[in-house]
């Protein structure tokens, strides 16, 4: 039998051809820790039929939902990571509201270790020698004000696809990550390139998978207090 459970959904990002599910374990509402859900592929992104509820929706953000699991199956920095179940569907219990987020945010600090940058980012980055000892890949934030910038970001070396990145200070330090946040993704890339302001915001923000000896930050949630894209 699986062991079930209840998460407050706070992310349900892109992630190859599936998504990156996470969020805060509670119990006796009470926050107990992250949680990130992953299948048994190579890459354990978590497919629409995994993460389903019986009505065959997609959980969204805020949804507080029972989760059917396996096993712990921690690796490298990612140390929240559960098998799934994929025979049980998810069950949603309630949705919370933005003024929850409050008391589930993490401790105010860096995010994990600064200094590290791409050609286009800013902080968004960590070797992974030094993220071996980080005892957690996600964090939730809360932050006055967003950039979101649209662009292409390899046009000069010849690739027109364009991509959204969110630029932030946080904690004295400055950021630009980009965003897998599905439904942000959609609705700005539908706009024309530019910079787009948003106000008071909570972000889940990520530690994804290695590649060529690093690892990155992402926003793979965006929550405004105003509202936002709908789904």
């Amino acid at each position: 039998m699986p062991v079930v459970k209840r998460v407050v959904c706070l992310a349900n990002s892109r992630k190859l051809n599936g998504r990156c599910v996470a969020g805060i374990e509670l119990s006796a509402d009470k926050r107990v820790g992250w949680i990130r859900p992953v299948s048994a592929r190579e890459h354990e992104e978590v497919s629409e039929y995994e993460r389903q509820y019986a009505d065959g929706s997609d959980p969204r953000l805020l949804d507080l939902m029972d989760v059917p699991l396996i096993t712990p199956k921690p690796k490298d920095y990612q140390q929240e990571n559960w098998l799934l179940d994929p025979d049980h569907y998810w069950q949603r219990v309630a949705r919370l509201k933005w003024s929850d987020l409050a008391a589930l945010a993490d401790p105010v600090g860096r995010l994990w270790v600064d200094g590290d940058s791409t050609y286009n980012g800013l902080n968004d980055r960590i070797d992974l020698a030094q993220a071996s000892g980080i005892r957690s890949s996600l964090i939730l934030i809360r932050v006055d004000r967003m950039t979101l910038s649209v662009f292409k970001p390899g046009e000069a070396f010849g690739n027109p696809k364009r991509r959204v990145q969110g630029r932030f200070k946080h904690v004295g330090a400055d950021y630009h990550l980009w965003v897998t946040d599905p439904i942000y993704e959609r609705a700005y890339l539908a706009k024309p390139d530019g910079d787009y302001q948003i106000g008071e915001s909570f972000l889940t923000v990520s530690l994804g998978e290695p590649h060529n000896g690093c690892c990155y930050k992402l926003i793979a949630a965006i929550m405004e207090q105003a509202g936002g894209p709908k789904p």
